[in-house]
């Protein structure tokens, strides 16, 4: 039996719904586990507008029609219904029959919990959990600043580390609360960021071909396992972001596309709502229903897991109508260009919201072009991200990193380019798991050079990354060097930290992390032109390129010099602007981190020799393929 005079929605409800603005449709869409005159069992709701009938199918009544939802009286296409008995674990799904005669069964969009893939069905579950991450949570304002460090672990859950004893498993939400926190905070990043654990059927997708928009992955546990994982990061002090997709979604025929028999979530014309390079549909943003039920997904991350910030995947492909498509094969907007109004105004709606509601966390635009104000405020024209990957930093400096040395000279350019731009946004730098796929290579295996120097050469760009103005970010296993690219079915190779040279790198990065959370230089005027300045970067010639970091305290400034060639540099005099003893705070090329201990014992006294238009001067030794970091003491 199905009580269809039953309803969570209000008339208010209801009018927010149809105009757009309803971001907590979660709260009333979906299977919710209610009582109701002493009748304990789940609501169900639904979004059809185009259906003639829909029905609950599940384990509670042998997956057969005989539980119809009733539709809404007032136009809202909303189909519900509450089923006394139906409790938390139920496995279920809605059988449609469309007005136009298509018999589809459809997983729930607003479900809080899915079968373990290929299993399809949606299961009944509430989201009850006693959080302790209190003290996170009301300071995290200062951890997720833009004047804050931000240095992310950039990880995806199911090969971070496996279980070879038993069938090489991956590890559990529960088995990651134990060992995840304890090693990011050894290491000394500030965050996570996860690989999109939001329901998907194709595990080979790394999560980025969403089903479940409301649903962890049950491949690791459940909601409440993975919120005890978010609560054990919080009270380890580290904050955690997840990647998000609102641009595009599979074709599985359980999930979203041609929902109720008709192209409800997606565009009908395939020029619009298709996308050639990933098989997958497009959102209609320009439909209210639809800025619902992503927005709301956006925001349910943040209310109900304590998530600190969505990094937004795939924005380009949302700006413009033309991305990845040849001429004729896309439609102009009504201007007659290629700009995607509706997802600009999507975009800019979501930013809105979500700093609105949620002024302490931070939304993160993956974004490859040059498109303007991406991370600037809705009011002056811009998206509204509060930060954005520097895919221009990353390409320039991975390109740079793999030629010889010898050849680098000509190409001095791509590595001083960045500063032109590097507050034009608000910048992370991006050394993440799309540059170890698809035969590009692990990071170590970009560097030139016999065995030493692609570790020198390894130790210098992260060095180099951490001195450059921008926020950070390094995907697993980048950090201790792994030699082969990543492999969502395997674990990372921990093994080789049995190797010291791997040792060497894995602590060269716990040791930048620190220092850059310790040295303001580093982080508080990251995207403002006045904590960056250079000393000399016109010598090409030796590949060498100089800067100081600064805040608005002149005592917290640091000087940089880094050398691209495996030469060691003596006597290379380097301007400085006040006199006094700079301590060599950290050198790439220590005995710690298996390089050559080549150096400045320590630190060097400023001469009264003029150069690079300042009135003191450095003699220093520039250790082969190193930087330095060098910070004048009171």
């Amino acid at each position: 039996m199905v009580r269809h005079d039953v309803s969570l929605f209000t008339d208010f409800d209801i009018y927010l719904f149809k105009e757009g603005n309803h971001f907590n449709a979660y709260d009333k869409l979906g299977a919710h586990i209610i009582e109701v005159d002493g009748q304990r069992g789940t609501y169900f709701a639904v979004w059809a507008p185009n259906a003639e009938q829909v029905y609950v199918i599940g384990d509670f009544n042998r997956w057969k029609l005989s539980h119809p939802l009733g539709i809404r009286w007032d136009g809202s296409g909303i189909w519900e219904g509450f089923i006394p008995g139906v409790e938390k674990g139920t496995k279920y799904k809605y059988y449609i029959i469309s007005k136009y005669g298509y018999h589809l069964e459809k997983g729930d969009p607003y479900a809080f919990l899915w079968e373990t893939p290929p299993k399809t069905a949606s299961i009944v579950w509430d989201l009850e959990y006693q959080w302790n991450d209190e003290e996170w949570m009301k300071n995290r304002a200062k951890s997720n600043s833009l004047y804050s460090p931000i240095s992310i672990y950039e990880v995806h859950l199911g090969s971070w580390r496996r279980v070879p004893e038993e069938g090489n498993r991956p590890l559990s939400y529960r088995e990651l609360a134990y060992w995840l926190p304890e090693y990011v905070k050894e290491m000394g990043f500030t965050h996570v960021e996860f690989l999109p654990v939001m329901e998907h059927p194709f595990y080979g997708s790394w999560g980025y071909q969403v089903t479940g928009y409301f649903a962890p992955t049950s491949r690791y546990g459940t909601p409440q396992d993975f919120m005890y994982l978010i609560d054990r990061l919080h009270q380890n002090g580290i904050g955690v972001i997840l990647d998000w997709v609102p641009s595009h979604f599979p074709d599985d025929g359980h999930g979203l596309s041609f929902f109720d028999g008709t192209y409800l979530y997606e565009h009908q014309d395939p020029k619009k709502g298709y996308h050639p390079h990933w098989h997958s549909y497009i959102f209609n943003h320009g439909r209210n229903e639809i800025r619902n039920f992503l927005i709301s997904s956006a925001v349910f991350w943040l209310e109900k897991y304590h998530v600190d910030g969505l990094r937004v995947d795939a924005v380009a492909s949302m700006l413009y109508l033309d991305y990845g498509r040849q001429p004729g094969e896309w439609i102009p907007n009504k201007y007659g260009g290629k700009e995607n109004l509706e997802a600009i105004e999507f975009i800019r709606r979501l930013n809105e919201t979500v700093y609105e509601k949620f002024p302490d966390t931070q939304t993160i635009a993956e974004e490859s072009t040059a498109w303007p104000l991406v991370t600037r405020p809705t009011y002056l024209g811009g998206l509204g991200f509060g930060m954005k990957w520097n895919m221009g930093w990353m390409h320039d400096t991975l390109f740079y990193f793999s030629r010889d040395p010898i050849y680098r000279k000509y190409h001095h350019n791509q590595l001083t380019f960045s500063i032109w731009y590097a507050f034009s946004e608000n910048y992370v730098l991006p050394l993440s798991h799309d540059e170890v796929v698809y035969g590009k290579g692990a990071l170590i295996n970009k560097m030139p050079g016999d065995y030493w120097q692609k570790f020198a050469n390894l130790r210098l760009l992260y060095g180099y990354m951490y001195a450059h103005p921008g926020k950070k970010l390094l995907f697993m296993g980048g950090e201790f060097a792994q030699w082969n690219e990543w492999y969502h079915e395997e674990s990372l190779h921990w093994h080789l930290l049995n190797y010291p040279h791997h040792q060497g790198i894995q602590r060269l990065v716990k040791d930048l992390n620190n220092l850059y959370k310790n040295e303001p230089a580093l982080y508080e005027l990251d995207f403002d032109p006045s904590g960056f300045e250079w000393i000399d970067f016109s010598d090409a010639d030796q590949s060498i390129i100089s800067f100081l970091r600064k805040t608005k305290n002149p005592d917290d400034t640091i000087l940089i010099v880094c050398n691209f060639t495996p030469v060691p540099r003596l006597n290379y005099r380097v301007g400085v602007p006040v006199r006094g003893f700079w301590k060599e705070i950290f050198n790439s090329d220590s005995e710690l981190y298996g390089g050559s201990n080549c150096g400045n014992m320590g630190g060097v006294y400023a001469d009264d020799i003029p150069m690079h238009g300042r009135a003191y001067s450095l003699n220093l030794t520039l250790p082969p393929l190193g930087i330095l970091f060098l910070k004048r003491q009171k």
